[in-house]
């Protein structure tokens, strides 16, 4: 069993850790000098990698080890170190970034705070240039800024024909993937794309009504799901059973638009 964590602990203590990775990035943001790529298996081909991705979670590693030497932690940069508390960090210290290399403002830092069963409890977006902290945990989300903390909550859209819909890339789709979005985008009355977990942080703002992607990593999921969830959306797989970290996302901001979806997104659930 995982020895206790408060909730207003996890959440300041995830605060710091953002508040690090914010530090450790920023001075990179449209100033790099070097942009390295990795391979694997990404859909995406290239996948850029910079100082930034990792003195962000370098940074978060450091305090993680001092304040919290029994948690697990699984990186994107530095992979996994195994937990002995029952509590694991999922860290993506720049998500999106591409983003990030371009010099748009929309890539974030993912903090999640999972349990024993992996199942994500609290959740950080982090945008630094536009100081924005979305927060996550169980029945309840916010937006952090310099001026305060705000609750928020998704849309009251119910109808697909009439929401705003997201996701960051639709050529990395199979197919089958790319075929199901068509139907999505023919049928919704927006869509937006290149916003990678800011669009997820929008959802739960009430802004975008629906986002759906496939062939994530679990560091790119597991702080989306307890900050949309937070906020009264919904997130789960493409066949509809409640979202785990990575795979096939799909988040919403209510049962109408949820199920409407689904009826596409399961022809290509895997």
């Amino acid at each position: 069993m995982a020895s206790p964590f408060d909730t207003e602990d996890a959440l300041a203590l995830a605060g710091r850790l953002a508040d690090a990775a914010r530090a450790a990035a920023l001075p990179h943001f449209r100033a790099l000098s070097a942009v390295d790529g990795k391979t694997g298996g990404n859909r995406a081909g290239f996948d850029p990698v910079t100082a930034a991705d990792r003195n962000a979670e370098t940074a978060i590693r450091d305090i993680l080890k001092t304040e919290r030497p029994e948690d697990g932690i699984i990186g994107e940069e530095f992979g996994e170190s195994a937990s002995r508390s029952g509590w694991t960090w999922l860290l993506d210290p720049v998500d999106g970034t591409r983003a990030f290399v371009a010099g748009l403002p929309v890539w974030t830092t993912l903090i999640a705070l999972c349990d024993e069963t992996g199942a994500p409890v609290i959740g950080v977006i982090d945008q630094p240039v536009l100081g924005e902290r979305y927060l996550g945990w169980p029945g309840g989300a916010a937006l952090e800024t310099a001026e305060g903390r705000i609750p928020i909550y998704v849309s009251d859209c119910a109808d697909l024909r009439e929401a705003t819909i997201a996701t960051t890339d639709p050529f990395i789709f199979t197919p089958s993937e790319q075929g199901a979005w068509t139907h999505l985008r023919h049928t919704a009355r927006i869509t937006r794309y290149g916003l990678d977990a800011y669009s997820y942080a929008r959802l739960a703002a009430g802004t975008v009504d629906l986002v759906a992607e496939a062939g994530l990593a679990p560091w790119d999921t597991a702080a989306l799901i307890p900050v949309v969830r937070g906020a009264g959306g919904l997130a789960c797989d493409w066949r509809g059973n409640p979202a785990k970290p990575g795979g096939q996302l799909v988040c919403a901001s209510s049962e109408g638009v949820l199920e409407q979806a689904l009826i596409s997104l399961r022809r290509s659930a895997l």
